[in-house]
């Protein structure tokens, strides 16, 4: 480890504060180090691997592509990409995917959609995209501009203009921001996830989707890490009965290989005209394969289990010692310590449970068909670690 530990100091950017672990294989809920320590993984490669590591159905999909075609650009058709697209619209209502690499990069996507619509309905003038304080779209310079955290903001002045944020949960709050700033767009996660796994409140939520449909102030929902099943609904904004007008999506709906999607409602299917978007690698065939895989299998029956965990886990921390709350919706939870949270993740760490934070929670992001007794193990060693 030590020797890898040198390669990776000396040659990768020093981006990452990673743990002191060598992953180095997998299956399901389980990983294992250059030991061969065993792991219980309540992270998921913070939300990505749906079914776990090295899932055999989406292996099996991912192969099969591999063997016929890695890589065509968007100049042509190709299968997986049609057929993940009428996947997508199918199961979430919307209209038209647009498919690219990664969370940050279907967030911009979103915002460049809810510009173009709002300047041909409105005007130039009307861009602004309004998002909520503690919020969390992304690294880029202009998603970062969206999120609704200064920290991430300081070294990196100037941001893209055109961005201004209301406190959650506040509607006249959001109102005269949007009215006030001629605003193009809202948009908003259901849970703030990099915030403190933290839920908004559904009056809010049916209170915006509301006014943003009077105003024809089109509502962008960010599902990157709440969508593909995390919270016990395909997409989140499913649990608070809105439809919204543009969705971003990434993180889980690849399974492990890069994808991210914007998905478009009536109001915006036709927004971008050919040659206004486009993405070298959105849309790859392996990626979609992969993807495909993993949203046949979302079904009511697996919501169902999520459900049943969240609620499980739910119950066995409220209440427990060395624990002053938990949220979030779903199998994407944040658990408040009165230990630091990074004490909890390394004492989790050591007793073979891997956790992620989110501010000053400790964080779960497990994948969606963890087996029920390794969740109980894994939530045993986390209650022991918070004592």
């Amino acid at each position: 480890m030590s020797e890898l530990k040198n390669i990776d100091k000396s040659y990768v950017a020093n981006t990452y504060a990673r743990f002191p672990i060598e992953v180095i294989s997998g299956k399901g809920s389980l990983v294992y180090d250059d030991t061969g320590k065993e792991y219980i993984d309540m992270g998921s490669g913070i939300g990505v691997t749906a079914f776990g590591i090295a899932d055999d159905v989406w292996v099996a999909a991912v192969e099969k592509q591999l063997g016929k075609l890695q890589h065509m650009s968007n100049l042509y058709y190709t299968e997986p990409c049609a057929l993940l697209a009428k996947l997508l619209c199918e199961k979430s209502g919307m209209k038209k995917a647009f498919f690219c690499n990664s969370g940050a990069e279907a967030n911009e996507g979103a915002i460049k959609t809810a510009r173009r619509y709002a300047a041909e309905k409105k005007g130039p003038e009307y861009y602004t995209i309004v998002t909520l304080e503690n919020s969390f779209h992304g690294r880029t310079i202009s998603t970062l501009a969206a999120t609704g955290q200064e920290h991430y903001h300081e070294l990196f002045q100037p941001l893209t203009p055109g961005f201004v944020h209301a406190p959650a949960n506040d509607l006249e709050a959001v109102k005269k921001a949007a009215l006030d700033n001629k605003a193009a767009a809202v948009m908003i996660e259901c849970v703030q996830g990099e915030g403190g796994v933290i839920p908004l409140e559904k009056d809010f939520v049916l209170g915006l989707a509301d006014f943003c449909e009077k105003e024809d102030i089109l509502l962008l929902v960010d599902e990157v890490q709440t969508g593909n099943g995390r919270t016990g609904a395909l997409y989140a904004f499913m649990n608070f009965g809105i439809r919204p007008d543009v969705v971003s999506t990434a993180k889980g709906l690849g399974g492990g290989l890069p994808l991210g999607a914007v998905l478009f409602g009536e109001k915006t299917e036709f927004t971008l005209k050919a040659g206004e978007h486009a993405s070298t690698f959105g849309g790859n065939p392996v990626c979609c394969a992969g993807a495909i895989s993993v949203l046949e299998r979302m079904d009511e029956k697996l919501m169902a289990e999520v459900k049943e965990k969240s609620a499980y886990v739910f119950q066995a921390l409220e209440g427990a010692p060395g624990v002053e709350g938990v949220s979030g919706m779903g199998l994407m939870i944040g658990i408040k310590t009165v230990k630091p949270a990074g004490d909890v993740v390394k004492a989790c760490m050591e007793n073979g449970v891997l956790c992620l934070t989110a501010k000053d929670k400790v964080r779960l992001l497990p994948a969606l068909n963890i087996p029920m007794p390794l969740l109980e193990k894994a939530i045993e060693v986390i209650k022991g670690a918070c004592v």
